[in-house]
């Protein structure tokens, strides 16, 4: 069965950096596209990077536009997110998503993570 999951989530200082990882299994990655989401407390989900393991096609959203870096190595099933500068916004539960898509950032996914928590603190 098809199964994400969601690591490398923990407590940082303002400025600090870390690396998110979205393992994979259950499929290959070829015409895929995996997202990662965040949702922060009181807060609606959000799409913060979007990549198409196809084409290499990558989405920012502005708010992470510049500091966060989607990436994927194909032979471990794996795509992270680089997150630099980090501020205190930033503190969300962050999850990835999966979908067979040519796009990189497809209206719907078919599978979540569980997702991992990132805190910053100012």
């Amino acid at each position: 069965e098809v199964q994400l999951q969601a690591y490398g989530g923990g407590l940082v200082q303002a400025g600090g950096s870390l690396r998110l990882s979205c393992a994979a299994s259950g499929f290959t990655f070829d015409d895929y596209a995996i997202g990662w989401f965040r949702q922060a407390p009181g807060k609606e989900r959000e799409v913060i990077s979007c990549i198409s393991i196809n084409d290499g096609t990558t989405y920012y959203a502005d708010s992470v536009k510049g500091r966060f870096t989607i990436s994927n190595n194909n032979a471990k099933n794996t795509v992270y997110l680089r997150m630099n500068s980090l501020k205190p916004e930033d503190t969300a539960v962050y999850y990835c998503a999966v979908r067979g898509s040519w796009y990189a950032c497809p209206r719907e996914y078919d599978y979540w993570g569980q997702g991992t928590q990132v805190t910053v603190s100012s």
